[in-house]
């Protein structure tokens, strides 16, 4: 009796496996090796297969099966899973390995998202001294556009944050991953899809833009709605321009190079320009610049501004290849290269973003040789189109309205994850307006086509930037910063604010840590429910008692503080003829600032931090900064 069970057992076994259906599937890229789903939620696996068969799934434990649909499209949803890993994705005869299940987040926005580690970001080299972090995984989905949604991103895969990926990470992104997996010891998952230079409206799904009358997106969103034929064929001729044109943009021919880069190349049809106060450089600009040097000791080449990819060479030999988004160093120029008396120095310039390559700045392009500086300001050689042709027109048709949310966005919609963390916002600034009821939309929209619920919408806040102006009341960068504070009405949003961490000569600050960290802030309160202080002192009121105003906070924690000095920056008081005046001010309470009024002035509003980049000093406990502001009096 006990034989016939046992058999009974193994029959039963082996009937399974042999019932396991057999029949060929595919999977979209998100759905491979590595992969980070997300804990505790219904866990989609989709692909396409053969109509009618059979497919089965199974991970961790959780098994579901369905049929393939005439489409040739399948869906599976698998129960929640908690936490953990590694696991393996088995459908029909198909295995997935090093599957985990932990927090999934999309990093969105435009290029202070997309930056990476390695491009100068301050600590960066830290973390690629301890990047083994087996349990954080990135997938980069590639840039595309379409007028239509995909089913598919184009290209992309999932890769483990260790020495070797890490540099290509968006900084931002890591910081704000690393401090989720230590927090909570959680596997992180990091879908990024982000891409530089572009508007909330390339993001947002054009068919709900074009519902939004009299915008400045309204009617190219009805036109794309209307017209996708058309603009298949307009994309379709622009990417081969853009082939053409990246063909054309890579590494020179090495034996062209040499020669134009020699030091008795003739420059035929060459013009003269001085450098850096004139540029009429575009296209693929070659510019030589002659210099002489008495002695043959060591020579360091200062030139930190280079916009955006060149190719530099001394005397005919390459010595430096800076590619976009990398830091310009301090080149020391091999001691064999170099000759007594009159030497070149020849740079490949080319910038893809406006077609306006740039060479250095006043005081900061020189050689230094012996403590001494040799500038390399004034005058130099240069061609346009001699040494290469013509670039072919590109067009920006990623920022049309829709046409990034179709082909890098849609794609996502079926993989659930924890919520989003966004940076943008500088390419609206010159529509600031439209801002808040714009990037409202994108939020709801994506919340709508995700359909898990409103998950948490975390976002950056612009930083300060450009030339500092104590009185700036009509700043594009301080409106478009109220707007994205009047975002925060939506439910299960939160705002990491940066205005005290810009720099004023570059509009991609290399201070990524505290812009990942404060977002991790707000995903603790906004996302996991945490009762924490997650922002800066937010303004609650503001009085006029005597000659002073007072303005109290909320969100100070123990109390306001400053981060240097003994007065309060960045107060300026308005009167009914719309004139500013600076107005002193010092911390009176703990949640309180006390501002003088100037004599003469009759104030009827109050506004901080309110201009492209102001000074500001104005804390909590935890060292987070007051939110910019305007309130009426």
């Amino acid at each position: 009796m006990k034989r016939l069970s046992m058999l009974a057992i193994f029959a039963l076994l082996f009937s399974c496996e042999f019932s396991k259906p057999t029949s060929p599937v595919t999977f979209p890229k998100l759905i491979s090796e590595g992969m980070v789903v997300q804990r505790l939620k219904p866990i989609a696996i989709w692909g396409k297969g053969i109509p009618g068969e059979k497919v089965r799934a199974s991970l961790a434990g959780a098994i579901g099966s369905t049929k393939v649909l005439e489409d040739s499209t399948w869906t599976i949803e698998l129960p929640p899973i908690p936490a953990g890993g590694p696991f393996v994705l088995e459908v029909n005869t198909q295995t997935i390995q090093d599957v985990w299940v932990g927090d999934v987040w999309v990093a969105g926005g435009q290029s202070n998202m997309e930056w990476p580690l390695k491009s100068g970001v301050i600590g960066a080299e830290a973390e690629f001294e301890n990047a083994d972090f087996p349990q954080i995984r990135f997938f980069k989905v590639s840039n595309d556009y379409s007028p239509v949604e995909k089913s598919d991103v184009s290209g992309g895969s999932w890769k483990v944050a260790n020495e070797e990926n890490l540099p290509d990470f968006s900084a931002v992104a890591w910081f704000f991953a690393k401090r989720n997996h230590q927090d909570f010891k959680f596997p992180v998952g990091i879908i990024e899809s982000n891409w530089g230079g572009t508007p909330a409206e390339g993001w947002t799904e054009a068919k709900v833009l074009a519902k939004i009358e009299s915008r400045s997106y309204t009617e190219e969103s009805r036109d794309v709605v209307e017209n996708t034929s058309k603009w298949k064929e307009i994309i379709l001729e622009n990417e081969k321009r853009r082939e053409m044109r990246d063909i054309l943009v890579r590494r020179p021919d090495s034996l062209m190079a040499g020669e134009v880069a020699s030091l008795n190349y003739p420059e035929p049809g060459w013009r003269s320009i001085r450098l850096p106060d004139n540029n009429p450089l575009e296209h693929i600009a070659w510019v030589r610049k002659k210099f002489n040097l008495g002695n043959l000791s060591q020579v360091t080449l200062h030139l930190p501004h280079l916009n955006q990819m060149a190719f530099l060479y001394v005397n005919g030999v390459q010595v430096f290849h800076k590619d976009w988004g990398v830091d310009m160093p301090e080149l020391e120029i091999p001691k064999e290269l170099l000759r007594q008396g009159q030497n070149v120095l020849t740079v490949r310039v080319i910038n893809t973003w406006n077609n306006r390559p740039e060479i250095g700045k006043k005081e900061n392009m020189y050689l230094l040789q012996d403590g001494k500086k040799i500038s390399l300001e004034g005058a130099w050689s240069y061609a346009n189109s001699i040494v290469e042709p013509l670039l072919p027109e590109v067009n920006f048709y990623n920022w049309k309205p829709g046409f990034m949310f179709n082909a890098m966005i849609a794609p996502l919609f079926r993989y659930p994850i924890k919520g989003v963390i966004w940076y943008q916002g500088e390419s609206n600034a010159g529509r600031h307006t439209e801002y808040r009821e714009l990037f409202s939309t994108m939020i709801q929209n994506w919340r709508s086509r995700w359909d898990i619920g409103d998950f948490p919408f975390l976002y950056v806040q612009l930083a300060n930037y450009m030339e500092r102006k104590e009185v700036q009341p009509e700043s594009n960068w301080a409106y478009l910063r109220e707007a994205q504070t009047q975002v925060l009405d939506l439910p299960l949003t939160g705002m990491a604010v940066t205005i005290d961490i810009g720099e004023a000569g570059d509009i991609h600050p290399r201070n990524k840590k505290d812009v990942g960290e404060r977002l991790w802030f707000q995903a603790r309160k906004v996302g996991f429910g945490e009762q924490i202080l997650a922002s800066g002192p937010v303004v609650e009121n503001a009085e006029v008692t005597g000659n002073e105003v007072v303005i109290t906070f909320s969100e100070v924690g123990v109390g306001l503080k400053l981060t240097d000095g003994d007065e309060v920056y960045g107060f300026i008081l308005e009167d009914a003829e719309g004139e500013f005046k600076v107005a002193p001010a010092k911390i009176s309470g703990v949640n309180q600032v006390t501002l003088t009024i100037p004599d003469g002035l009759v104030p009827v509003g109050v506004r901080y931090a309110w201009a492209d980049n102001p000074a500001v000093n104005l804390v909590n406990e935890i060292n987070l900064p007051a939110l910019p502001f305007r309130i009426e009096l």
